[in-house]
C-alpha cells in the first residue's frame, strides 16, 4: 500500500491556512469570491448529473491506452466505464472549483490536458467564452466524452498529448486556462508546463490536478512553484493552482478548501 498520499494530506492538513493569512488582495478576493460560489454551486442542482450518472452505471467495458503512470486502483487495460468514473473521475467539488477559475480568465482559448470520461469538459466548457480543445491520449474515452458531450465550442484531440500539444501550440495562442490532467508523472508534468509557458500571460490561469498523487507529482509540483514565470501557486492538496500576474511578490500557500 502507497502511504505517501495519506502523509502528504495529513502534511496538508496541518500547515493549510484561510483567507485571513492572505497579504496580495487580487489572491485573497480570489479566494473569497472561490469558496463564495463553491458554496452557492453545490447548494443547487448538479448542471451534469444527468452525464455522472450515465456514466457510474456504464457496465461497457473498453480498452485503455495509457501513456502515463496508471491507474492506482484499475491496473488491467480493459476496463469498465463505470469503474473508469468511479476512480479516475474528478468529484463535483473540484469540477466547480475548475469552473470557477476558468471564468476568472478571458476564457477564450481554453485547454484541457487529459479528458478521461469527458466530466471536468463539461464544467470547462459552461465557463468557456471562445473555444476549449480535450486532449485525451485513449482513444476509447474520447469516444466516451463525445457521447455525453452538449457544447459545441468543445473540440477532442485524441493521440500522445506530448505530440499533439505542440502542434496545437502553433497555431492558438495565447492560452487562458488550462487544467492538466494527465500523464501522472514527473517528467510529463514538467515537460506539459514548459509547452504552455511561452503561451501564458497575466491573466492565465494553470491548475495542476493530483499535485500530491506521487513523490514524483509533488517534486513537480515544487519545480514548477520555483519557476520565474509564476507569480503565486496555491495548493488546495487535490489540485495546485498557478497565476502569472507580473508585480505581484511570490508566494506559495497552502489553502483549505
Amino acid at each position: 500500500m502507497d502511504l505517501f498520499p495519506l502523509i502528504a494530506y495529513i502534511r496538508y492538513w496541518l500547515e493549510q491556512e484561510d483567507q485571513y493569512s492572505l497579504q496580495a488582495p487580487f489572491v485573497s478576493k480570489l479566494y473569497t469570491d472561490l469558496k463564495k460560489d463553491l458554496q452557492r454551486n453545490l447548494s443547487q442542482t448538479d448542471p451534469f448529473a444527468e452525464q455522472r450518472v450515465l456514466l457510474s452505471g456504464d457496465k461497457e467495458k473498453i480498452n485503455i491506452r495509457d501513456f502515463g503512470a496508471g491507474s492506482k486502483k484499475l491496473k488491467s487495460a480493459h476496463r469498465t466505464t463505470s469503474d473508469i468514473y468511479r476512480y479516475s473521475t474528478t468529484g463535483r467539488k473540484f469540477s466547480t472549483i475548475y469552473n470557477f477559475l476558468c471564468r476568472q480568465t478571458p476564457a477564450a482559448h481554453v485547454l484541457e490536458l487529459g479528458t478521461c470520461l469527458g466530466i471536468n469538459t463539461l464544467y470547462l466548457a459552461k465557463a468557456t467564452e471562445g473555444n476549449l480543445y480535450s486532449f485525451e491520449g485513449s482513444p476509447s474515452l474520447v469516444s466516451k466524452a463525445e457521447n455525453i458531450n452538449c457544447f459545441d465550442h468543445v473540440s477532442f484531440v485524441s493521440g500522445d498529448i506530448s505530440e499533439t500539444l505542440p502542434v496545437h501550440l502553433k497555431t492558438h495562442i495565447p492560452v487562458d486556462f488550462a487544467l492538466l490532467d494527465a500523464t501522472h508523472t514527473y517528467e510529463a508534468t514538467l515537460k506539459y508546463v514548459e509547452m504552455l509557458l511561452p503561451h501564458l500571460h497575466d491573466d492565465s490561469i494553470l491548475v495542476i490536478d493530483d499535485i500530491h498523487w506521487s513523490r514524483g507529482m509533488q517534486k513537480a509540483w515544487e519545480e514548477i512553484n520555483s519557476l520565474k514565470e509564476v507569480s503565486f501557486s496555491i495548493d488546495f492538496y487535490e489540485c495546485g493552482v498557478l497565476l502569472f500576474k507580473k508585480g505581484m511578490q511570490k508566494e506559495n500557500r497552502i489553502l483549505s478548501i
